[in-house]
């Protein structure tokens, strides 16, 4: 059975000062970079709708991305927080619809961790539904001529990790009561002889779903979530 967790009325417009948290993932598995740092990184301190961006790294660490994620939700109070991360099989950007209460990581992280059919939280509800405006978001993104899609499944790893996490503390943190958040899952970088996304388009289409999610006139429901895992 579905429920959802009671709050007060999230603001269709955040005030003047309003921060937008943009996280993204330092490189792992090999690779030398990670577009989701890069966008986040190229997306901070610019003014978007009148809300200032903060774009910050987390470390592909279980448990430690989620204890530097708290830091910055507690020193910077956002009211949008888009956390984005890498998928490298997938073509175009990808909307997280679902975080799971689950933790079943097919390599090692950066520390070398290689948890295995565990909850993110114990205890916590099974599963969070994404806040952000997803539909519109996609329509937006989409027209401005960034390739998006939605997606069910933002995997077992430390991307869903961070998800879960986040709207765990969105949906359970007084102060946080009226944020909305979400994930992003980006392609690979293009390169010569390899398919991807420029990162000028992946920045792009970030940045005006965040513009999309700052003005939405509807006012998305809080983190729904499953019966207990």
């Amino acid at each position: 059975m579905v429920t959802s967790a009671a709050t007060s009325p999230i603001p269709a417009k955040p005030g003047p000062h309003a921060v937008v948290l943009v996280t993204g993932f330092d490189a792992f598995g090999g690779a030398a970079s990670n577009p989701s740092t890069l966008v986040a990184q190229a997306l901070h301190r610019r003014q978007i709708a009148g809300c200032r961006v903060v774009g910050a790294q987390l470390p592909t660490v279980f448990g430690a991305a989620l204890t530097c994620l708290d830091a910055l939700l507690e020193r910077h109070q956002p009211s949008l927080v888009i956390c984005l991360g890498l998928a490298a099989e997938r073509a175009t950007l990808q909307l997280e619809r679902v975080a799971i209460n689950r933790e079943d990581a097919r390599i090692a992280d950066n520390r070398g961790a290689q948890p295995v059919d565990r909850p993110v939280i114990a205890g916590a509800p099974a599963a969070y539904l994404s806040t952000l405006p997803i539909e519109a978001m996609v329509r937006a993104m989409t027209a401005a001529g960034v390739p998006t899609d939605t997606s069910q499944s933002a995997g077992t790893f430390v991307c869903n990790h961070v998800f879960f996490g986040l709207m765990h503390r969105l949906a359970t943190v007084p102060a946080l009561q009226t944020a909305r958040g979400g994930f992003i899952h980006l392609p690979q970088l293009s390169a010569p002889g390899r398919a991807g996304m420029p990162l000028a388009q992946m920045v792009h289409g970030v940045r005006t779903g965040i513009r999309t999610a700052i003005v939405a006139s509807a006012t998305p429901q809080r983190s729904r979530h499953a019966s207990r895992s």
